[in-house]
């Protein structure tokens, strides 16, 4: 950031208001309108990022092995994803899942 933004920004906050810089705020504004994951879709989604199979996450869970199909299925729709590994990585890089 220059040093002229640097204190224009100091001085925005000392006078209390708020400062989010545009990389942020699109991000943000990026997945706003998103479709938040179901607890139990952020569950199957941490064991697949684990390297579980379907069926031991079925098994986990105590699910069967079709529901979990179903839940990678919404998943992937919801993140916008082509395959389970690139939901893990969107979910991941959005703080919805730590790696």
């Amino acid at each position: 950031m220059p040093p002229k933004q640097i204190l224009e920004t100091i001085r925005l906050i000392h006078d209390g208001k708020k400062y989010v810089p545009p990389q942020i705020t699109s991000g943000l504004a990026e997945h706003l309108a998103d479709e938040a994951l179901s607890d139990r879709e952020v569950e199957v989604l941490r064991h697949a990022a684990a390297g579980s199979r379907n069926r031991d996450i079925a098994e986990r869970l105590f699910i069967a092995e079709e529901t979990v199909k179903v839940h990678i299925k919404h998943i992937m729709s919801k993140l916008c994803a082509n395959d389970r590994t690139q939901s893990v990585t969107i979910a991941a890089r959005r703080g919805i899942i730590q790696l």
